[in-house]
C-alpha cells in the first residue's frame, strides 16, 4: 500500500494505514482568499486512512481541523478554496469533481456528522422526512423500504421509530445529534466524517454517544474521521491521532503512542491543559497565549511564541516532519542538530509531567 507524503521539502511519510486505505489525503492545501490576500488554513497535511480505522484530530480552535473536515468532504465554500494536493477516496480523486458527481458519493459512500445538529436538520422537516429525502435522492423509492430504513437506523442510535414523526425541536441534543449520525449510516457508508458532534452535550451525553458510535464502527466496519478539541474524548476511542497546530501537522502517530510519550511541546501542552480523575495529582498549566494570526507571515515555527522549549533558532528555521519512536513530529529538537542541555532538560520534564498526567485517562 502506498505510503502518504507528509511533508513535500523532506518526503518523510506519515505512517501506512493498516489494511486497504479508504481514505488518502496527499500534501492538502487550503487558503481563505481574503481582501489582503490568501491566508493558509491547512498547509500540506498529508495521512492514510485504512478501513475501519478512527483517525481523532485534535488542536485548539483555529487550528484548521474543520477547514481540513471540509477540505476532505469537499464542502469548502469561498472564500475558502483548495491550493494543493489531492484527496482520494477508495481511489477515486475527490478534488476537482462536480457537484453532481460529489451527490452520487455523498451519504451512500462518504457522510459528514456536523457540528450542531439543530442547525443541520432542517427544523421545519420531521426526521423521518428528512430520511426519506436522502434516499430517494439516491434512487431509493420504495415507500415500504424507506420505512423499513429509517426506523432501523434509529435503532442503531437507541431511538424508538416513532420520532420518526419529531421534529428537531422536540427532541433532546444528544437525540439530535444521535439522529444525524443515523441519517449518515442509511447508506452504510465506508467513511464517516464527524466534526465535534459532541461539543453541545454534557460529558454523560458526550460518553455516551462515543460509545454508540464505537460499537456501530465495530459493528458496520465504517472509517471515521473525528475532529475534536477534547484530547480526553480520542484518548479511548481513536486508533491514531493527528495533533494540529497553524493548520500543519504538529504530531501524527498512535493514540496510544502519543498519550504516553507526547514528543511535540503543543502535545504537551494540550495534555497538560486538562485534568485526571484518578492518579497523582498534576497542576494544569495549559498553553500560554494565543493562536497566531495566519495572515502574517513567520519565518520560523509557528509554535515557537508560545513554546516552553523554545529555542534561538526557532524563530528562523521553519520545521519539517521528522520520524521519531514510530510518531511523526514538527520540531527542531528532533532535526538531528545537537540540542541545547538546557532546553533537553526541559523538554524531558515536560514530557514526564505529561505522562504522568495521561497515565490513568
Amino acid at each position: 500500500m502506498p505510503s502518504a507524503p507528509a511533508d513535500h521539502r523532506t518526503g518523510r511519510t506519515a505512517p501506512a494505514a493498516p489494511g486497504d486505505p479508504v481514505l488518502e489525503v496527499r500534501d492538502l492545501s487550503v487558503a481563505y482568499l481574503m481582501d489582503r490576500g490568501a491566508v493558509a488554513a491547512v498547509d500540506r497535511v498529508s495521512f492514510d486512512l485504512g478501513r475501519g480505522e478512527f483517525l481523532g484530530i485534535v488542536g485548539e480552535s483555529g487550528c484548521g481541523k474543520s477547514t481540513l473536515l471540509f477540505a476532505i468532504a469537499q464542502l469548502l465554500a469561498p472564500p475558502a478554496t483548495v491550493t494543493g494536493g489531492s484527496v482520494k477516496f477508495k481511489g477515486t480523486s475527490l478534488v476537482g469533481l462536480t457537484e453532481r458527481q460529489l451527490m452520487a458519493v455523498r451519504w451512500r459512500d462518504l457522510s459528514v456528522v456536523m457540528q450542531s445538529a439543530m442547525n443541520a436538520l432542517n427544523p421545519v422537516t420531521s426526521i423521518g422526512k428528512q430520511f426519506a429525502d436522502a434516499m430517494q435522492a439516491h434512487g431509493m423509492t420504495s415507500k415500504k423500504e424507506i420505512a423499513t430504513r429509517s426506523a432501523e437506523v434509529l435503532r442503531m442510535v437507541g431511538i424508538d421509530q416513532v420520532h420518526l414523526k419529531s421534529y428537531p425541536h422536540q427532541l433532546s441534543g444528544g437525540m439530535r445529534q444521535r439522529s444525524m449520525i443515523a441519517m449518515a449510516l442509511l447508506f452504510t457508508p465506508d467513511l464517516v466524517i464527524m466534526d465535534e458532534p459532541t461539543s453541545a452535550l454534557d460529558v454523560v451525553a458526550q460518553r455516551a454517544l462515543m460509545r454508540q458510535i464505537k460499537k456501530l464502527q465495530r459493528d458496520l466496519g465504517f472509517a471515521v474521521v473525528f475532529v475534536t478539541h477534547d484530547m480526553s474524548l480520542v484518548s479511548h476511542f481513536s486508533e491514531r491521532l493527528l495533533v494540529m497546530y497553524a493548520g500543519q501537522m504538529a504530531e501524527w502517530g498512535a493514540t496510544r503512542q502519543v498519550f504516553d510519550s507526547p514528543r511535540h511541546p503543543y502535545s504537551i501542552g494540550l495534555l497538560d491543559a486538562f485534568p485526571s480523575i484518578t492518579g497523582e495529582k498534576v497542576p494544569l498549566t495549559g498553553i500560554p497565549g494565543q493562536p497566531p494570526d495566519l495572515s502574517r507571515a513567520q519565518p520560523g515555527c509557528w509554535f515557537a511564541p508560545r513554546c516552553p522549549q523554545v529555542m534561538d533558532r526557532c524563530a528562523s528555521t521553519p520545521p519539517e516532519l521528522y520520524p521519531v519512536d514510530r510518531t511523526l513530529v514538527r520540531c527542531l529538537r528532533y532535526d538531528g542538530t545537537p540540542p541545547d542541555p538546557a532546553v533537553t532538560a526541559g523538554a524531558a520534564q515536560d514530557s514526564a509531567g505529561a505522562t504522568r498526567g495521561t497515565e490513568q485517562r
